[in-house]
């Protein structure tokens, strides 16, 4: 599931720590890219169109999150010269903005003289990749539903900046620590979970989705698994119905008080989650950057799910 790029600053937080162990896992030192005896490069973006380079990208405006923060991952920080809005943190806010990730500032993405933006892959027109293109500047498209997209983008952007080993072990990495939370919920019976989206309309992740596929990593299962939209509508009155064991609410700064705000609502008040004291507030920016930071959130939702595994 692709979360939006305009989601409100109050949800941005950061995971620099998750993507700072992966990068001190990777094999480059962040300063240049590796040597590779083929510099000519070409790649399938996720709109299905190749993209042609004669040698590494060495200027690089990235418009969305999860692959600005694999770029950081994956030691290319030094090639980026230009970021969207939401991108916080992970040592990128001295790196000059462009404005929105789906309506940014050409004028000023242009004079950053780019030899490479990488942006959401949407259906339908895409205006800003026809301008760029018109303009001579190549656009890479990347999507993300699920954690074979992560994997796959981590592979095309390690390839476009000529980081291909680096971007092999922050892969290697990120599979390891997905194994480790599996691990350590083996065994144990599944708890059912709500994954807020939003709640006015009220929306969760439907099956197939990363977060779905992390929460059953952590040892969790959706309370919607007949869900079929992406992300799924619900009606607050199925939601009493099914009484999901674990509310996981993402939020910003105002964990304590959003929870307490919802408890009560109509509706809400009446899950048996508040009065068990299982809803979650877990940090927005974390657990829905669709990036190489996916283990530390399968750990967060771990560790919601099965408490008593927190900290281990």
């Amino acid at each position: 599931m692709s979360f939006s790029p305009r989601t409100p600053r109050r949800l941005r937080a950061t995971r620099a720590a998750a993507v700072a162990a992966l990068l001190a896992l990777s094999a480059c030192g962040g300063r240049a890219p590796e040597a590779s005896t083929s510099p000519a490069i070409a790649v399938v973006d996720d709109a299905g169109d190749t993209l042609r380079l004669a040698a590494p990208a060495r200027r690089i405006v990235s418009l969305a999150p999860n692959a600005t923060e694999t770029l950081v991952a994956i030691g290319a920080l030094p090639q980026l010269v230009g970021r969207s809005d939401y991108d916080v943190g992970l040592g990128v806010d001295s790196v000059a903005s462009v404005g929105g990730a789906l309506d940014p500032s050409l004028e000023r993405l242009v004079a950053l003289r780019p030899d490479l933006v990488i942006g959401w892959h949407s259906a339908g027109a895409n205006p800003v990749r026809d301008r760029l293109r018109e303009m001579g500047i190549p656009f890479l498209a990347v999507r993300t539903t699920d954690t074979t997209d992560i994997y796959r983008t981590l592979g095309v952007l390690g390839r476009v900046t000529g980081r291909d080993a680096s971007a092999d072990s922050v892969t290697a990495a990120v599979r390891a620590q997905l194994a480790a939370v599996r691990a350590s919920v083996a065994g144990r019976p599944p708890r059912t979970a709500f994954y807020v989206i939003g709640d006015e309309p009220l929306m969760t992740a439907g099956p197939g989705t990363f977060t779905v596929q992390l929460m059953e990593i952590a040892g969790g299962r959706t309370a919607f698994p007949d869900a079929t939209g992406q992300p799924q509508y619900v009606s607050m009155e199925e939601l009493v119905r099914r009484q999901p064991e674990v509310i996981l609410l993402p939020v910003g700064a105002d964990g304590a008080a959003r929870v307490a705000e919802l408890r009560t609502r109509p509706g809400w008040r009446e899950l048996n989650a508040f009065r068990a004291g299982t809803v979650h507030a877990l940090p927005a920016d974390a657990v829905n950057r669709m990036g190489p930071g996916i283990g530390d959130t399968a750990r967060r939702f771990r560790d919601a799910l099965h408490p008593d595994l927190a900290g281990r």
